[in-house]
């Protein structure tokens, strides 16, 4: 057996499975250490994938290469595009998953991958040396030597769970925490700190009354998170039920509090702004007479379902009580309460863009460690650090995304830049590129950057060449074809819409709100033919959808990219290593602290970074002889 290996990975989260898989498709050998390899890339909140902003960071790291969209599509129950009501900036995949089956479908992944080892047990401690990371020892007493080790334990590193007042210790339920490496890593200089999550019950479906939920059905179209051709959904969908707590509901749970681990103080650490407990939603939202809850399968054929808004760790009789008074609960059966964890963290801006720690060369931090929240933001993470591990072995130079290339550059540069106080979650309103980041082109923005590392296969290059073609190709036909008044007015007229003057391109009358590909195709032969012609049938849809938003959003884009353009001459000054921050005594105190303390690469960083001024930024640029 191997006792060395170029990159370990700690833990088999969904950042774990993401950092083992890539380190392992860029030729390093990799060992993957979990204490339970039956709980590889586990859904321990929500069986689902993606959601706003989320969806896009899931589109991405497909784009890359990565694994979490195709196995989230063959385990799919349910797909939703949520806010189709918006623009194409704001549209987010989210999709319910069979738990078992993502997670069969991950190690299966994982056991296919050449290169990639997996050992069952718990890492104790680092082996660190002059400032360097060399391995691991675990629990069982086994030493492991690594060039470089990515740390993904989520909430298991002391974690301790809570249901009033009982607290047991363990990183989920039936799981067990992990020890030794918070400490270690505190005496190495790291700032630490806890974070607080949670979770809701789990339902029974045989007790619930279905006749008095209101059902939710999913999508029933092209759209997926893969870009892949032949991936797609492979299992019976089912729909999703809503229910609403009512005034009887709020009075037990407020009966409740004083019991409560986040009311009396049992629980001391940071709690998620944007998943609040119920206990939580009836204190800050007291004048609410009702919250909608949402009842989602577990799997294809399981009656076990999640309660989705109903996170809390009260105790099991008030959370019993509560759910008795839903209507549709009134006879419910719980297979286990909801639950808080606490777990430790780390301050985030002891990294770099990397994801590779300053303090100590070749260690990596990725997922719930760095202080964030949710599957798809650890999977962003995970791939980021599992690539610049790989590299960093190899020797050749890291791998970064900018804000203006993708969410997971957004999310990585918030961290490393403006910390967390809380745990931190992906929204759309964090990107100030939005418009270039949507959903659809994620395979544009990235695939060609995935494919230049080797983590992106051939297959999938081509196959995003060929989208790009036909997407073009569509586009130039609408710039150069005109449609005369003659042949589209009667249409118009009939439709309520606003009849040609004159001829005019194809492509100014796709631009208005209302004129969409698949109408105007209807009207106009030319246009019907040519997409049947020469767009690809498996994968039309999708590329009319491309064309169609490229048309009708241009100037919004065009501006947007003039934006990145002025915003790129700072990304390309450089910072590092030309600063003593400290003895600038034009720049502000808090200025000098930040700067020392995060060491920003670029002047577009530091100018990032919250309390830096403006006018701080002009004494830098000064500085620096510009």
């Amino acid at each position: 057996m191997n006792f060395d290996y170029d990159v370990i990975v700690i833990g088999a989260g969904h950042a774990g499975c993401e950092a083992a898989h890539a380190a392992a498709r860029l030729g390093a050998t990799t060992l993957l250490i979990t204490i339970d390899m039956n709980k590889i890339a586990q859904m321990s909140c929500n069986p689902a994938i993606g959601g706003i902003a989320k969806g896009q960071i899931v589109r991405e790291i497909d784009a890359l290469g990565g694994m979490t969209g195709i196995i989230t599509d063959r385990s799919a129950i349910q797909f939703r595009m949520l806010n189709r009501s918006k623009g194409p900036a704001m549209w987010s995949p989210r999709a319910q998953s069979d738990r078992m089956k993502f997670s069969a479908l991950w190690r299966t992944t994982l056991e296919n991958t050449p290169g990639l080892s997996m050992w069952q047990d718990s890492v104790t401690s680092l082996i660190i040396e002059d400032g360097k990371v060399k391995g691991v020892r675990t629990a069982l007493g086994v030493t492991f030597k690594a060039k470089t080790v990515v740390l993904t334990a989520g909430t298991f590193l002391n974690g301790l769970m809570h249901t009033g007042p009982v607290k047991i210790e363990g990183g989920r339920v039936a799981e067990p925490s992990a020890h030794g490496i918070t400490e270690q890593l505190r005496e190495a200089g790291f700032t630490t700190d806890r974070m607080k999550t949670g979770t809701p019950v789990r339902i029974d479906g045989r007790s619930v009354k279905w006749e008095l939920t209101t059902p939710q059905e999913g999508d029933n179209d092209y759209h997926k998170f893969s870009y892949l051709p032949g991936v797609g959904r492979e299992l019976k969908q089912r729909p999703c039920h809503t229910v609403y707590t009512n005034e009887t509901t709020h009075e037990i749970l407020r009966r409740g509090l004083p019991d409560s681990p986040l009311y009396n103080g049992q629980i001391q650490s940071i709690g998620p702004r944007y998943c609040p407990s119920i206990e939580t939603k009836i204190v800050t939202f007291a004048d609410k007479n009702e919250h909608q809850l949402f009842l989602e399968p577990e799997g294809e054929t399981t009656t076990e379902y999640y309660l989705n808004g109903f996170s809390s760790s009260l105790p099991i009789d008030i959370q019993f009580q509560a759910l008795e008074t839903i209507p549709a609960l009134s006879n419910v059966h719980l297979f286990r309460p909801g639950y808080a964890i606490e777990y430790d963290f780390f301050d985030p801006t002891q990294l770099h863009h990397t994801l590779e720690t300053k303090l100590i060369k070749g260690l990596f931090f990725a997922g719930q460690v760095n202080g964030t929240t949710g599957y798809e933001e650890a999977a962003g993470q995970g791939l980021v650090a599992g690539v610049n591990a790989a590299l960093r072995v190899k020797g050749e130079a890291p791998f970064t995304l900018g804000r203006d290339e993708a969410y997971i550059g957004v999310l990585i540069d918030d961290l490393v830049t403006k910390g967390v106080d809380e745990p931190y979650r992906m929204f759309t309103s964090r990107a100030e590129y939005r418009i270039l980041l949507r959903q659809d082109d994620a395979d544009m923005r990235l695939t060609p950057r995935g494919h230049a590392i080797g983590l992106a296969d051939k297959s999938r290059f081509e196959a995003m060449e060929r989208k790009r073609i036909q997407r073009d190709s569509l586009i130039r036909f609408c710039e150069e074809f005109t449609v005369k008044a003659a042949m589209i007015n009667p249409y118009l007229e009939a439709e309520g819409e606003s009849p040609l003057s004159q001829g005019v391109k194809l492509h100014t009358l796709l631009s208005r709100p209302s004129m969409t590909f698949e109408r105007l195709a209807s009207q106009i032969g030319p246009l019907a033919t040519f997409i049947e012609e020469n767009i690809e049938e498996q994968r039309r849809e999708e590329i009319i959808e491309a064309a169609e938003i490229l048309i009708k959003y241009q100037g919004y884009i065009a501006r947007e990219q003039q934006n990145v353009e002025k915003l790129r001459r700072l990304e390309n000054l450089s910072l590092k290593g030309k600063i003593d921050y400290k003895n600038v005594r034009a720049l502000s105190t808090e200025a000098r602290q930040k700067l020392e303390r995060i060491d920003p690469e670029t002047v577009a960083q530091a100018s990032r970074i919250p309390g830096i001024s403006p006018a701080d930024i002009n004494i830098l640029l000064l500085l620096l002889g510009r």
